[in-house]
């Protein structure tokens, strides 16, 4: 009888490992069954900022100098959360980890020098965009306020004194009216404001139905004047006319491709397609302008074309895509070429 009792349950273990196995595998592979990006010629790696996998052995080594010495001399990325760029090269990173605002120069690191000089400190960079005039807004989800980065790239002045954030994080520009839109993560709200900060309507609580928000994070405008979402805690993208109207949304919470585990960052090309950052994908994914998924490139990784908990994302005119890295503490470019 024991022997019986035994032997049913090494079959019902057995039984029970082989369910797990199935589960683990058919997971562990619904994130690949899909058409391979790079095989199609879409997408190209260009370059990466620190270029050099010897600067990212010296970025780490630097973090642990700084950790058991308490140094506070920065010299390299160590988690950058968002970046800028430009048509001619250049482009600013804004690093999370050490607090500071990088400027790379033809993709060699520089650090602006008022910000050493002034030992100037950002507890919190979140998001930035650019303006008309070359300036750049910033957002500090700690000190609740927003900054302008002067285009000369040599001062860094409060937008409004008197307005008041609830942690703001992404920011976008819209050029055609002139607004500014940021994204108050925690009141799950948006406000718009003029050139000046000055707030002309605020719009969204926190709740799931189209309009509302739980936990918003980033924000872009479209080639098309509507304004993208990152509805995080709602693993959707809420689209939005330039006076607040809600449009449509896509997404939904999920482990396959086309859904959402940690979007962050979002950007559109000259194409009107919607780029999503994920973090806990690794990946960024690609929807045309209706939200249909497209495709999907990045892996969890270290080498090129890989990411390590991505957040932020830029795509310049050019459609020259860069993506912040932020735990490989690179910033990565690739260029784009037309989606059929």
């Amino acid at each position: 009888m024991k022997l019986l009792s035994k032997t049913y349950g090494t079959i019902l273990f057995s039984v029970l490992l082989l369910f797990v196995l199935q589960k683990s595998q058919a997971q562990d592979t619904t994130y690949v069954d899909v058409l391979d990006f790079y095989a199609t010629n879409t997408v190209s790696w260009v370059n990466q900022i620190p270029h050099l996998k010897e600067d990212l052995k010296k970025s780490n080594k630097g973090w642990f100098k700084r950790l058991l010495l308490g140094k506070n001399e920065v010299t390299t990325l160590q988690k950058p959360v968002d970046v800028i760029g430009f048509d001619h090269g250049d482009c600013i990173i804004f690093d999370q980890g050490n607090g500071t605002i990088f400027i790379s120069e033809d993709n060699d690191l520089e650090i602006p020098k008022f910000l050493r000089k002034d030992e100037t400190y950002y507890p919190s960079l979140v998001g930035a965009c650019i303006l008309t005039d070359q300036r750049i807004l910033f957002t500090d989800s700690k000190l609740n306020k927003i900054f302008i980065f002067s285009a000369d790239r040599k001062q860094v002045t409060e937008l409004n004194s008197n307005l008041e954030l609830t942690q703001p994080t992404g920011i976008a520009f819209n050029n055609s009216t002139n607004q500014i839109w940021v994204v108050e993560t925690g009141a799950h709200r948006i406000s718009i404001l003029d050139i000046t900060g000055k707030r002309i309507k605020t719009f969204g609580q926190r709740g799931s139905v189209p309009g509302e928000f739980n936990y918003p994070t980033s924000i872009c405008i479209g080639s098309d004047g509507n304004t993208y979402i990152v509805d995080a805690l709602n693993y959707r993208i809420q689209i939005f006319d330039a006076h607040g109207n809600f449009i449509f949304e896509f997404g939904e919470n999920g482990n396959g491709t086309g859904f959402f585990a940690s979007p962050k960052g979002i950007a559109t090309d000259s194409y009107g397609n919607i780029y999503v950052v994920d973090a806990l994908f690794h990946t960024v994914q690609i929807f045309d302008n209706k939200g249909n998924y497209l495709y999907n490139f990045g892996a969890q990784g270290r080498d090129i074309n890989q990411f390590w908990m991505p957040s932020g994302i830029f795509i310049d005119k050019n459609n020259h895509i860069y993506i912040a890295d932020s735990y490989n503490s690179r910033i990565q470019i690739f260029d784009l070429n037309y989606i059929e």
